[in-house]
């Protein structure tokens, strides 16, 4: 399923995205520095995520679980214990697999001591490339998820799953790119990499296709 549109906010994206690939090429940033930003995107998204179901728990108290064709009241912080599980998970095996390949880690340090200890990367040009990420997130996720009030008609359902469409794209090309760190090609794949995430980001509308699973599992639920 494409977008229709391009939209305003698009281009926050698409400028998060180049920061990177700017800095890498021109201005003698890190290719490893960049693609250690691309594995905090993960966490940034969580986070956002977390605070959008923590703000519809808040006001509803409960949403409809929709689990083996079945349908069931249940409170928003299962959603939240859920996704914080789950999604945790999938960023400690990228964020692990990352470090590991791509040699970032201190010797004898442990497979997970990226994911638990990714604020010691930090530094100026990290944070700046941060920086246009989690700005770009707030213009197009956040902000409007308020503004627009679909804190009162979205499900938890479909909140809790909208990160995963990208962040399976983002787990491949990053643990892919840090492959090619070790080979010493990593300012040329930063630039594949992220001309390929802006054009997913572009064309697959992943909040159509999550409506319509959720949509789907609404009609299993009424068949039983």
């Amino acid at each position: 399923m494409r977008r229709r549109k391009l939209i305003a906010s698009d281009l926050l994206m698409i400028a998060a995205n180049l920061i990177p690939v700017a800095g890498v090429w021109f201005l003698g940033w890190k290719a490893t520095e960049a693609f250690i930003v691309y594995a905090m995107e993960t966490l940034i998204v969580g986070i956002l995520t977390i605070l959008k179901m923590l703000i519809i728990t808040i006001i509803h108290k409960k949403d409809t679980w929709y689990t083996n064709g079945g349908a069931s009241q249940q409170s928003g912080f299962l959603f939240i214990f859920f996704f914080v599980f789950h999604f945790g998970l999938f960023a400690l095996v990228q964020t692990t697999i990352f470090s590991q390949s791509a040699n970032i880690v201190p010797p004898n340090s442990g497979l997970t001591y990226f994911f638990f200890n990714w604020y010691t990367y930090l530094n100026k040009d990290i944070v700046f490339m941060l920086g246009g990420f989690i700005i770009s997130y707030l213009a197009r996720s956040l902000v409007p998820f308020i503004l627009d009030g679909d804190y009162k008609t979205k499900p938890l359902m479909l909140i809790m799953f909208e990160p995963y469409g990208r962040i399976f794209i983002q787990q491949f090309t990053v643990i892919l790119g840090s492959l090619f760190l070790t080979l010493g090609l990593g300012k040329m794949f930063i630039l594949v990499f992220a001309i390929v995430k802006i054009g997913f980001e572009l064309y697959i509308d992943y909040e159509g296709l999550l409506n319509k699973a959720v949509i789907d599992m609404k009609k299993e639920s009424n068949k039983q």
